[in-house]
């Protein structure tokens, strides 16, 4: 199991945002996290990348409890791709890449380079190596920064709503290099209204609602017949 949630609770203030969250994710597993807004969708895949600590419970990941203890362990081995890219624009594409394998990983430049070129090959955009982010559209942008977290080599890769920024004729483009990373077989969590990719490449949806898992199926189950009114209801709204 690479990562599981025994009872996890997350509050902000007086807010709970995540209450008795149990979820197992096996190696190799997609999942497609979706809910409408405000359902701590986002917050449930930052606690996996320690961007937010939790208040209740236990998060197990590659079988060792997640604590403030083991922040630096798992930075490399679980990948995080955001909603605005968050790339550096000051950097050229290259030294956006490159950047993290260099100084965390101690790889020389030569070698960092070389992955990097590869990923940029694997994300289509070898050509934009030299460029800075600003000159890219957000669709190349949104790839730069896939490819800057496959550079680590992660295990996991969570995805918070990568496509949400981005106008409709590049949304597919972003959702062809992740359905490519899901056919190799790399563990993922994706948050995303994009229900299409949801049911072509996710082994099971996970459907919350105020900040409580509500519905885990399979997408043909979740699709055709969910369990919960909810479900159906906020199924019935994406048609429109």
């Amino acid at each position: 199991m690479d990562i599981e949630f025994k009872h996890v609770g997350k509050s902000f203030g007086a807010f709970k945002a995540l209450t008795d969250i149990n979820l197992s994710v096996s190696k190799g597993e997609k999942i497609v996290i979706c809910g409408p807004s405000g359902s701590g969708k986002s917050t449930l895949i930052r606690l996996v990348n320690q961007l937010e600590d939790f208040d209740e419970g236990e998060i197990i990941v590659f079988g060792t409890p997640l604590s403030q203890k083991t922040k630096s362990k798992f930075r490399g081995e679980v990948g995080m791709v955001f909603q605005q890219f968050n790339l550096f624009p000051h950097l050229t594409v290259l030294e956006n890449i490159t950047l993290a394998p260099i100084q965390v990983k101690n790889l020389s430049r030569e070698a960092a380079e070389q992955k990097a070129r590869e990923l940029l090959a694997l994300v289509h955009i070898e050509d934009q190596a030299q460029k800075y982010p600003g000159f890219l559209s957000g669709g190349q942008q949104q790839r730069v920064a896939i490819a800057r977290a496959l550079a680590m080599e992660p295990k996991i890769m969570l995805f918070d709503e990568p496509t949400s920024a981005l106008d409709p004729e590049m949304i597919s483009e972003v959702l062809d290099v992740m359905s490519d990373l899901a056919k190799s077989g790399m563990t993922m969590l994706c948050v995303t209204h994009e229900m299409g990719f949801a049911k072509m490449f996710a082994d099971s949806v996970v459907f919350m609602e105020k900040g409580q898992i509500i519905e885990r199926n399979t997408p043909a189950e979740f699709f055709s017949q969910p369990k919960t009114e909810r479900a159906k209801e906020f199924l019935s709204k994406l048609k429109h």
